[in-house]
Parts: C-alpha cells; sequence; structure tokens
C-alpha cells in the first residue's frame, strides 16, 4: 500500500484526500476522503465514507483509513503517523484515532454539528485523555467545505 513519494505538505495531503472524498460522491455517501502516512509521509492507508456502501455504521473514512493502515504494517498502533481528512472528525472517529495512537491529524472542514476536535467536543485535546494527538485544523478549509456543501445542497432543493 506504499505510496512511492511521500507528501511533503499538508496541503498536497489535503488534495489527496479530497480526490479519495470524491470517490463516495459515487457511492451516494458523504465525500469525506481520509489517509493515513507513515512517518516517512507515504501513504500507508486510503479511506472514504462507506456507510451506504457497506451497510456499516462505523465504516467512515477515518476508521476505513485507519484499518487499511493496520494492515499494512501489521500492527493496530500507528505511532508517528498522521491521518489528514476532509472534515473534522465525529466523537467515533477521534477516539478511534486516539485508540491507534495516531500521533498527528490535519484535517479540513469544520463540522459544526457533529465534530469532536474543537466544534462541539475535543476529544483528543481532552486533558484526561490519556494519548494526545498534535492537531492542524483547517487545511484546505473552504474546498473541503465546498465539496461537503454542494453534496448536501441535493437534500436542500
Amino acid at each position: 500500500m506504499n505510496s512511492s513519494s511521500s507528501m511533503t505538505s499538508p496541503e498536497e495531503g489535503m488534495r489527496a484526500a479530497l480526490e479519495i472524498a470524491r470517490t463516495a460522491l459515487a457511492t451516494g455517501d458523504v465525500p469525506v476522503g481520509a489517509l493515513v502516512l507513515n512517518p516517512a509521509g507515504e501513504i500507508i492507508g486510503r479511506g472514504s465514507n462507506r456507510r451506504e456502501v457497506d451497510s456499516d455504521s462505523t465504516a467512515h473514512a477515518e476508521v476505513v483509513a485507519i484499518r487499511e493502515a493496520s494492515k499494512s504494517l501489521k500492527n493496530w498502533r500507528l505511532d508517528g503517523c498522521t491521518l489528514i481528512v476532509t472534515l473534522e472528525p465525529c466523537a467515533m472517529c477521534a477516539g478511534a484515532i486516539a485508540q491507534s495512537r495516531i500521533s498527528r491529524l490535519v484535517f479540513g472542514a469544520w463540522d459544526e454539528k457533529a465534530g469532536a476536535v474543537g466544534s462541539v467536543w475535543d476529544v483528543l485535546r481532552d486533558p484526561r485523555s490519556p494519548h494526545r494527538v498534535e492537531v492542524l485544523a483547517g487545511v484546505l478549509q473552504d474546498e473541503c467545505a465546498e465539496l461537503l456543501g454542494t453534496f448536501f445542497q441535493q437534500f436542500r432543493n
């Protein structure tokens, strides 16, 4: 699963996550994309929302990417890895990030309704949490929010 090249910036990683998110559009799932980078910056896991396709409420993009990365490393501990995702993780995904020991989270759009990394809750930076995650928020925020907004617009008309 390793990518032949490494991601050199959060923006480059987010652009790759946006491409993954666009693949979810064809499935009817909410277009969220995620990828996991190893410490060298190589992609070891990719995921898009698969709740509709898999009839699985836990098949969020982050969880799919974490599962693939863990298989790639043959280890559930993703120490030193970075998760890049187009939307602020929910409480379930924030918990999965902490449990997998991911070191860094980069996300794009804020989720004012269900976000658990600063919007509604802050699961990852709660002082009671035993695992700390470095967070970089708002990377390519406008592009990430636009993709989601376009998707949800179809339900408002």
